[in-house]
């Protein structure tokens, strides 16, 4: 005969009154966690009592049942009753709902309360993002959410954005399938296709990091950082009705625009419209771009000018502000640590002092007509106008218009209203934008030459650094003067010059655009500012100027001009006998360049480069990025990189190469072959990296073939 099963008796419900219950000892929890109690009695006296208390009756000394109750569960619900009485926001008699246990059961108080805790399961963290949105379609501001569950605003808009995340991520969340920060990553867009390609891509290729699906999800972006986006500025660009992509979970700097086409539209506009103020200043062309490449400006005369003078207003402000400056700095002069409303004030002190710094200058009535200007963006993201620049073509009436001036017309401050009025320009501004980088390219593994373009790209980064080197240790520029001097004194390559010596400006025609942006670009323009600045332009008075001159000074003057004529450039070998360089002569050039770079040690990792997907990894085969990642990191790092693509390739490449300190062969300084001059020593093969054509040419505007530099 079967057993009959044994019905299960719950505790019984009561409601007791408040002044009736004490809180147990026999509660387990002794570490306050979770929300405070007074969130939790705002809680109570917004909602009411969500949960009984679990609640014993107390026995006196012979074991029998009292008017009393203790709470072994549900102490923190106590403490918020108790406190809302406290608060005379509810009567101590007030009844409160209550699961009585037996006194004399089998299971112990404590038991109880530790189940009660053990066997609560916390919300899902997906389920707790959809309630948030389920609240938010109820039209509960962000704000009111924040208020009722006692976060911050910010917590809201997080898990709102996380429960607009596409909805198959989401299962895939939910199904333990990614992580809580990938998810976060991926909110990074609200562009659901775009969030499940990604996560197909990197779920296949492993590479899956958050950080690598915030880059992948960005890469099509312009960072609200770079100058542009600061010239134009965010505000504006959303305004045009642009969209910018905001992470909520990490610092983004401002975000990342995602419309560059309106961001390159609305930069040109603004370009244009600055233009159109300076031409009014009477110049005879203006050239506008967002960034005008290293050395835009040589073959141009440029104008002398002498800055406007101060009002009494003005010149009154300025020595307050000088004063006030100094004073601050010598008052803290020997503290260890400079107070933050101190700091702040020196900054806008230094802000203010660097105002008068970029006074308008005043250019001659008579010249502004055959002159020009420049346009761009500064690194800051403000105008940049460099004014007063004659081209060859306007040598003649400039140096006419300069001899006999107009006696009516007088000096001109460009941007004021002083002076003659201003010729109105002979042509319009001419607005140029930034070349588009070609796109990327899937090659094989094989390991050819570099691409000529690049090694010139290269060669030019390296130029410009034994330039900036060269000028820095004028005896090494005065041992480099010699050498030329005495080649031409002994071996008799003589020229049609007075003095069988000079300098020519080496151009740098191929050049990778952030070359104007270096360190040593920066140095250099800083010093030949300097120089000019001190030099008188008229002939005679420069020889009496660089006689008074002392020693050190000639030298470093000697150094400077010297490293303008350093050219550590490759070039295309001419095979067919023309005025190009041969390859006798390219050897030489890199020989010396070496020798060069030696003796002043030259460091192109101090000079500031490093390896970029822009500047080398993503312009070179598979082959030569995973030979770097070995040379810099070892075999085990490239293995890591090796099946992927090469667009992503080159994004890994560069993230491990940080730091490495690794350069690619054109940058690097060779070893010394021989105690001798390679000039008198018969040629050598070129390098393995020079002897050959194009690789895997991404420049699309270039019809040359692949062909043999070593060959003569």
């Amino acid at each position: 005969m079967a057993k009959a099963v044994q019905k299960i008796k719950l505790s019984l419900s009561r409601d007791i009154p408040f002044n009736k219950l004490v809180l147990s000892q026999s509660n387990v929890r002794r570490i306050k966690a979770g929300i405070s109690i007074e969130d939790l009695a705002e809680d109570i006296a917004r909602r009411s009592l969500l949960q009984s208390l679990n609640v014993r009756p107390v026995l006196d000394a012979d074991g029998q049942e009292t008017d009393m109750f203790e709470v072994p569960a549900g102490g923190r619900r106590y403490r918020a009753l108790e406190l809302l009485i406290k608060q005379k926001r509810l009567a101590k008699t007030a009844p409160i709902p209550c699961i009585v246990a037996d006194a004399g059961g089998e299971i112990s108080a404590e038991e109880d309360s530790l189940a009660e805790n053990v066997h609560r399961v916390a919300l899902h963290p997906l389920d707790q993002f959809r309630a948030f949105q389920t609240l938010r379609e109820q039209r509960k501001s962000e704000e009111e959410i924040a208020a009722i569950f006692f976060v911050s605003v910010g917590v809201v808009k997080q898990r709102l954005r996380l429960a607009a995340v596409s909805p198959k991520l989401l299962d895939v969340y939910a199904d333990d399938g990614m992580s809580l920060e990938q998810l976060m990553a991926f909110s990074v867009t609200d562009d659901h296709a775009r969030q499940e390609q990604v996560w197909e891509n990197v779920n296949r290729s492993g590479y899956d990091e958050p950080y690598q699906i915030r880059r992948v999800l960005t890469e099509r972006a312009v960072k609200a950082s770079d100058k542009r986006a600061r010239f134009v500025g965010v505000a504006a660009y959303e305004a045009a009705g642009g969209n910018v992509l905001r992470d909520l979970f990490e610092e983004d700097g401002g975000g990342w625009l995602e419309d560059i086409a309106l961001l390159e539209r609305l930069v040109a506009e603004r370009l244009r419209t600055e233009a159109e103020k300076i031409a009014a200043e009477g110049w005879k062309w203006i050239e506008v771009a967002p960034s005008f490449p290293y050395g835009y400006d040589h073959g141009l005369r440029r104008l002398e000018s002498e800055p406007a003078d101060l009002t009494v207003e003005e010149q009154a402000s300025l020595d307050a502000l000088q004063a006030e400056y100094t004073a601050l700095q010598e008052k803290y002069e020997d503290a260890d640590e400079i107070p933050d409303e101190a700091d702040t004030r020196l900054g806008e002190l230094e802000q203010a002092l660097a105002a008068f710094e970029d006074w308008p200058h005043i250019f001659d009535a008579a010249a502004i007509p055959h002159a020009g200007a420049f346009v761009s963006i500064d690194t800051d993201g403000t105008v940049q106008v460099a004014r007063g620049y004659v081209r060859g073509e306007d040598e003649a009436a400039f140096a006419a218009a300069v001899v006999e001036p107009d006696p009516e017309s007088g000096p001109a401050t460009p941007g004021s209203d002083d002076g003659a009025q201003p010729t109105a320009p002979v042509q319009g501004s001419v607005i140029t934008m930034a070349g588009q980088v070609p796109p990327d390219e899937e090659e094989d593994d094989a390991i050819r030459p570099l691409p000529d373009r690049l090694v010139i790209e290269l060669t030019a980064h390296r130029t410009l650094a034994l330039q900036d080197a060269v000028a820095a240790q004028p005896q090494v520029a005065m041992t480099a003067l010699l050498h030329k001097l005495c080649l031409d004194a002994f071996h008799r390559i003589c020229g049609p010059c007075c003095i069988e010596a000079g300098v020519r400006h080496v151009q740098l025609s191929i050049q990778a655009p952030e070359l104007k942006e270096s360190a040593s670009a920066r140095s250099i323009a800083t010093r030949h500012e300097g120089w000019r600045a001190d030099m008188p332009t008229d002939e005679a008075a420069l020889w009496d100027w660089l006689v008074a001159l002392d020693d050190a000074s000639r030298l470093a003057l000697l150094a400077h001009c010297v490293s303008f004529g350093v050219n550590a450039l490759f070039e295309k070998v001419d095979r067919h006998g023309g005025p190009g360089i041969t390859s006798h002569g390219l050897q030489r050039r890199l020989d010396q360049a070496d020798r060069l770079a030696r003796a002043v040690g030259l460091d192109m990792v101090e000079a500031g480069w490093r390896p970029t997907v822009d500047n080398y990894l993503g312009r070179v085969t598979k082959g030569r990025i995973l030979d770097a990642i070995r040379e810099a990191r070892g075999e085990s790092s490239a293995q890591l990189i090796d099946h992927l693509k090469k667009s992503e390739m080159a994004k890994e490449a560069e993230r491990l190469l940080e730091g490495a300190g690794w350069l690619p062969e054109p940058l690097r300084v060779a070893a010394v072959a021989s105690p001798s001059d390679s000039s008198d020593a018969p040629s050598e093969p070129l390098p393995e990296f020079l002897s050959g054509g194009d690789e895997a040419s991404t420049d699309g505007d270039e019809s040359e073939q692949p062909h043999a530099v070593a060959a003569e």
